[in-house]
């Protein structure tokens, strides 16, 4: 049988080059490698499509509002822990401003004077010869309103959080046979 791939320059072991029947890469100088330019600067003539610069000005029918990236994700565990700390927090702070709302509200209720006008419209009612009737004045005093609408945002804190960790228990127990709860978030650009 005869040879007629013409002679051959066989290269094995420490010299190291390309296999038998593989193209050889030309031995080149090392230098550093820079990536290819999308816009090179073109010659004086040839710069219909770009600035100077090599920046390629937008086409006057192209489409020049931003993309929104959009990304879909699955919330697939709540962190109880943390959870009950932000409720707790969250709940303290509704606390706070039902007791200021309810302080804002008797205030006002107060000076346009509707406790003396009801008042005196249920002792009427209530009362007899022998008794002056019910004394709403002094049943809904500003003090006595406070302590009452601070016992229930106590109330309030401690069945939020309660029920928030509660809440997330059960969100994590049902993500676990559906898989959670997707969102689609949108990036604007």
């Amino acid at each position: 049988m005869t040879d007629t791939r013409g002679p051959q320059t066989q290269q094995y072991g420490a010299g190291g080059g390309a296999l038998p029947g593989e193209r050889q890469q030309p031995q080149q100088p090392a230098q550093p490698y820079h990536p290819p330019q999308a816009y090179q600067n073109a010659p004086q003539g040839a710069q219909q499509g770009t600035q100077q610069g090599g920046v390629r000005r937008p086409r006057t029918g192209a489409r020049t509002t931003p993309r929104t990236r959009k990304a879909r994700l699955r919330v697939a565990k709540a962190d109880p822990w943390s959870v009950m700390k932000v409720s707790f927090l969250l709940s303290i702070a509704l606390g706070i401003c039902t007791i200021i709302a309810a302080a804002v509200l008797w205030m006002v209720m107060d000076a346009m004077g509707v406790f003396s006008t009801v008042g005196g419209t249920i002792s009427e009612a209530t009362g007899s010869n022998e008794s002056n009737g019910f004394d709403l004045q002094s049943f809904l005093s500003l003090p006595r309103v406070l302590m009452f609408t601070t016992v229930i945002a106590v109330i309030d804190v401690v069945l939020a959080t309660a029920l928030a960790t509660l809440g997330a228990f059960i969100y994590n127990l049902s993500a676990g046979f559906v898989g959670g709860v997707e969102l689609t978030l949108a990036e604007d650009e």
